[in-house]
């Protein structure tokens, strides 16, 4: 089966987020968003706030993270580029989703790939460089370990090769064509395998 995704890379300090559920689930989607996007703008909604979500948002000073304490209300969606439903309650994660379609926006919900429009994958991260992984749904137990692999892979210098890069690209002054052939030539050793 080949996997029909195409990836993205979202600016959630420029969209409005919203994730129904507190508990376990909700502390899960919100470690792994806000360590990626520190600065995303979301609104929590749930009738009880774990302490687990107390402590993550505790620990993330100046997060754009408001907490509505309360019951989900299908008004909750309104003005919302994506939602995640992410509470253990199956029902719930199902009413989130409809009223999430019904408005056009994009949803996400928790341990059911079927009824999600977008995935939160697996991501690396080295400075400026984002690698994000998926596996279409169905394994994000191999999605995490192919994480661990490529951060104990990747250099740290990754971040000064590319600061480098950038400089260079901003120097030529050829076309784009011209551009990408300079640097096509400059990183070339980087895929070159070891003779």
């Amino acid at each position: 089966m080949r996997n029909p995704l195409y990836p993205i890379f979202l600016k959630l300090h420029q969209l409005h987020m919203l994730v129904v559920g507190a508990g376990e689930v909700g502390h899960e989607k919100m470690s792994f968003i806000l360590k990626s996007s520190p600065d995303a703008r979301i609104t929590m909604v749930a009738p009880e706030i774990s302490d687990k979500v107390r402590e993550l948002l505790a620990e993330k000073e100046g997060h754009h993270v408001t907490i509505i304490q309360r019951p989900f209300e299908a008004s909750d969606v309104e003005g919302k580029d994506l939602v995640v439903a992410a509470t253990n309650i199956r029902e719930l994660n199902h009413e989130v989703q409809r009223i999430a379609k019904q408005q056009q926006v994009l949803v996400n919900v928790a341990d059911t790939p079927d009824l999600c429009d977008f995935y939160l994958g697996s991501i690396v991260t080295r400075g400026p460089l984002k690698v994000g992984i998926s596996t279409n749904g169905q394994s994000p137990t191999f999605a995490k370990r192919f994480r661990q692999f490529l951060e104990a892979a990747l250099p740290e210098e990754v971040e000064d090769l590319i600061g480098h890069l950038k400089i260079v690209r901003d120097q030529l002054t050829t076309d784009f064509e011209g551009k990408v052939k300079a640097l096509n030539a400059i990183t070339a050793s980087l895929v070159e395998e070891e003779e």
